[in-house]
């Protein structure tokens, strides 16, 4: 007698997304058993366009701080009897062949909590900051020790570890997948085609809002997670403030202190870096980008330290 195909449901979120959201929706059509949308203010129409598309519309309470991690705990707290829940943010479309192939690795492996596969921007060639997504995006076949917005989960490793943690602005998915993995739980990225995703990032003050947001999520998570054998985004704090603070503060102090050669002496580390990068990746644009975005990482992990320092709650730090 054949296995039962396993009970997959979808969670969308989503907030004016527009002709993004139609296609999302239309990309699970017949590939999951019910798609809960969950939207998170919305003032283009996007919860009847949901509806419209055949989604249950979950309208996320506003009078709260948003983040991500609430509106897919929001939709999770809707699934009746799903065994694995695939996770799409609204500017993605799913690849026609990813949810039957994913959920069968994920049937096969029962120690397996979460798999996800290729995500690739829509419009790589529209600018340089979409490009260094798609290449983010690219990360190594196999096991994992995180994913991104977009996976398909098991349920019954999801509802242990309560979901998602909801006070996180950014860097919630690598969270959840650490606690997992401290659960015992594995998490694989399979060899295959995922999502189509539009960061439609073409101002430079867009890059550079979303990297302050990464420090700011780096610095969360050494915070909660720092301490061995996790070590959760140790390494990562601790570049952006070499890069972003330490080297200029130094800079300045030999500035004032110094002959004027001897600030100049640190500063010559940014072009060396930019160097070494570009040999290591053959791509000159990313090796720039990488230096030059640990100033605006920098930044959020000295907003978030700030705010701790206060007592004050991080808002959501949006590019779109």
């Amino acid at each position: 007698m054949p296995d039962t195909p396993p009970i997959i449901d979808a969670v969308v979120i989503g907030r004016n997304e527009g002709a993004h959201l139609v296609a999302c929706l239309n990309s699970l059509q017949d590939k999951v058993r019910h798609v809960i949308y969950v939207d998170s203010g919305s003032s283009d129409g996007s919860p009847n366009a949901a509806r419209t598309a055949g989604a249950e519309v979950v309208d996320l309470d506003m009078s709260l701080p948003f983040t991500a991690a609430r509106a897919r705990n929001a939709g999770l707290a809707r699934l009746n009897g799903a065994e694995f829940v695939q996770f799409v943010d609204g500017d993605c479309q799913v690849d026609a062949g990813w949810i039957a192939y994913a959920a069968g690795h994920l049937a096969a492996d029962a120690t397996l909590a979460v798999v996800c596969g290729r995500r690739r921007e829509l419009h790589p060639e529209a600018s340089i900051y979409n490009r260094l997504c798609d290449i983010e995006w690219n990360t190594p076949i196999g096991p994992a020790l995180a994913c991104g917005g977009d996976a398909l989960m098991r349920v019954t490793a999801l509802d242990p570890a309560c979901g998602f943690r909801e006070d996180l602005i950014a860097g919630e998915e690598p969270e959840l997948c650490l606690r997992l993995r401290q659960a015992g739980w594995g998490i694989e990225r399979l060899d295959h085609e995922m999502t189509m995703h539009d960061a439609n990032i073409l101002r430079f003050g867009q890059w550079w809002t979303r990297s302050r947001r990464t420090g700011h999520a780096f610095a969360e998570g050494a915070h909660l997670h720092g301490r061995p054998p996790d070590r959760h985004w140790v390494r990562e704090t601790r570049r952006a403030l070499f890069w972003g603070l330490g080297l200029p503060i130094v800079a300045l102090g030999l500035f004032a202190t110094a002959p004027f050669v001897a600030g100049l002496l640190p500063l010559m580390l940014y072009p060396a870096q930019v160097l070494r990068l570009a040999v290591k990746t053959k791509d000159w644009g990313l090796a720039v980008f990488s230096v030059l975005g640990k100033f605006p990482e920098a930044l959020g992990v000295i907003k978030f330290y700030r705010n701790r320092l206060f007592g004050q709650k991080s808002a959501i730090v949006e590019y779109k």
